[in-house]
């Protein structure tokens, strides 16, 4: 080959590697700027997120989700820019992945609101675990709290499953929300009985239960005229851990003590009164 083509050859060589570096030198050391310091912004971030959640105590189960969430749209954030520092155009591939997104929430709309009510129970806590509460038409303790269920144990030891969309969309029950809970039972007594000495014997009953709180006041009223009794309500307030056991044990004393004050409970009963027609002729 001659020597002047070979030159001539290195020259261009040369001239296009400088203009290629001109042109796109500074754009490749740009974008390897911007990754690398998008990249520590982003984690740092994540960490501040994960800080912060940990310094307002919101439940573990979301800490790593939220803070991993900021991190990837920050990181997204981050291509984008990359991209745009070559110049392609950024606006159709958002709209292809928004698109995408669409389609894929609209084929996980059933977990999607599992997950969304997920996440507001556990930010906005209606409960916690160990709670007794009723939700969904069941009631149990609650055993767990997780981003797509809820798990209960139900009275009788069994394990009940609830998605969190079917939690958070129905009325919430949490019975052990507040710390005291009113007993309500009704007692009936016979119409011959005398009220006052039922009134008497209920009250003197309930007060000398340890369990039951001075504060709110016990209410002991006639509330009912039946069919059958003159019903009396009564209202003695208690801890929430004493409610079951305050009820049962009242429901027994009471029966007996008003029997042994000479009070009857009655039972419903219909009279039937029998008029005698005409005998008819033969």
């Amino acid at each position: 080959m001659d020597p002047n083509e070979v030159g001539s050859t290195i020259e261009q060589v040369i001239e296009s590697s400088a203009t290629l570096v001109s042109t796109w030198g500074l754009q490749v050391v740009g974008a390897i700027a911007v990754l690398v310091i998008g990249r520590w912004v982003a984690g740092s971030m994540r960490k501040a997120t994960r800080k912060g959640l940990e310094r307002g105590k919101v439940d573990e189960a979301l800490i790593p989700f939220l803070s991993s969430l900021v991190y990837y749209a920050l990181l997204a954030v981050v291509v984008v820019a990359v991209l745009n520092l070559f110049g392609i155009e950024t606006t159709s591939i958002i709209a292809i992945l928004g698109a995408a997104g669409l389609a894929v929430g609209l084929a996980l709309q059933g977990t999607l609101s599992n997950f969304a009510s997920g996440t507001m129970l556990l930010l906005f806590r209606p409960f916690r675990p160990g709670d007794y509460v009723e939700v969904a038409g069941q009631a149990g303790t609650v055993a767990e709290i997780s981003i797509f269920t809820t798990v209960l144990n139900t009275p009788d030891n069994v394990e009940v499953t609830i998605p969190n969309s079917a939690v958070y969309g129905e009325t919430i029950k949490n019975y052990s929300a507040n710390e005291n809970r009113r007993v309500d039972m009704v007692m009936g007594v016979s119409y011959t009985d005398d009220i006052q000495v039922a009134i008497d014997t209920i009250t003197r009953v309930v007060t000398n239960d340890k369990r039951v709180l001075a504060d709110p006041a016990l209410t002991v009223a006639v509330s009912n005229l039946g069919d059958s009794s003159v019903d009396i309500v009564v209202r003695p307030w208690c801890k929430g851990s004493d409610y079951w056991g305050l009820k049962f044990d009242l429901t027994r004393e009471l029966k007996q003590e008003l029997e042994s004050a000479g009070c009857s409970i009655p039972f419903p009963q219909r009279d039937v009164h029998v008029i005698p027609g005409e005998t008819e002729a033969a």
